[in-house]
């Protein structure tokens, strides 16, 4: 495990948003996407393909490797960005995103896109994939850790939950869900469309090792998602508090930007708030 030192830290967060660069230009150029959850996961991206799952980007189909789900499937735009970054593919395909003949598609499809584990999109239905992932690896004795990343809006979903009772169930200690809780849904907040809170006792409540965050806070993040997976005989969620939209001021939590392009003049002002290059 690499030290988490200052200077790896900045390591971190200068890769996360060189991340959320890619997302919002990516976005712009191919008119359709989603940017406020995008920007609102690039710490937790960030966090698990560059620091602490053991996975190989030269073979994506290393047996070994750590696994993980986006069941936020809408969020695509941000994983690519975080795959490119990695080397599982070139960067330049991040420009064809959205086209009808690209392989990077508005929802991931594992079987177009190398490092994506999981064809995801109807929301609810990751985690339960993750689940059946994690049990097979205990199964067949393998030391491989499998991370869900679930949106706020969609831990509304029922099939969240029969999943969450089935992993507490199976004392299933080699599965992490991450939720990215940024308190905006696509259709509002999720106070006004369905408040989650208590959510971390909600979880508590089904047997799971549960541990909250600042979700930009990288050093925070990273700290918790290591200790967490010491946990045994549970399944563990880090609630993680985000910002939808993050570090695009006119973003910044608002619904309108759930699933919205920004124009020409829009990602200017984005590139320029991010310390983005204009190229």
């Amino acid at each position: 495990m690499t030290l988490l030192t200052e200077e790896r830290i900045r390591y971190l967060e200068e890769t996360a948003r060189r991340i959320r660069c890619h997302v919002v230009r990516t976005i712009s150029e191919a008119g359709v996407g989603h940017p406020g959850g995008s920007l609102s996961e690039a710490d937790i991206l960030t966090a698990l393909y560059f620091h602490i799952m053991k996975i190989d980007p030269q073979r994506p189909q290393w047996e070994e490797r750590d696994r993980f789900v986006l069941s936020k499937g809408h969020g695509a735009a941000g994983l690519y960005a975080t795959l490119a970054e990695r080397g599982f593919f070139p960067i330049d395909w991040l420009k064809t995103f959205g086209r009808i003949d690209s392989r990077l598609q508005v929802h991931p499809d594992m079987h177009l896109v190398p490092g994506v584990e999981v064809s995801t999109g109807a929301l609810g239905q990751g985690l339960s994939v993750a689940l059946g992932m994690a049990l097979a690896a205990r199964l067949d004795g393998k030391g491989i850790h499998v991370y869900c990343l679930i949106g706020d809006g969609e831990n509304q979903e029922g099939q969240i939950w029969e999943a969450a009772e089935a992993a507490a169930h199976y004392k299933v200690d080699n599965l992490t869900v991450i939720l990215d809780y940024n308190g905006v849904q696509l259709m509002g907040p999720l106070r006004e469309v369905m408040e989650i809170a208590p959510i971390a006792d909600k979880w508590r409540s089904f047997n799971w090792a549960v541990a909250e965050v600042n979700g930009h806070d990288m050093r925070q993040l990273i700290t918790t998602l290591e200790t967490i997976k010491e946990v045994k005989g549970q399944p563990h969620i880090v609630i993680a508090h985000t910002v939808k939209g993050k570090g695009v001021s006119y973003m910044e939590g608002q619904s309108a930007w759930h699933g919205k392009a920004p124009n020409q003049e829009q990602l200017a002002q984005a590139l320029a708030e991010l310390g983005c290059s204009q190229e």
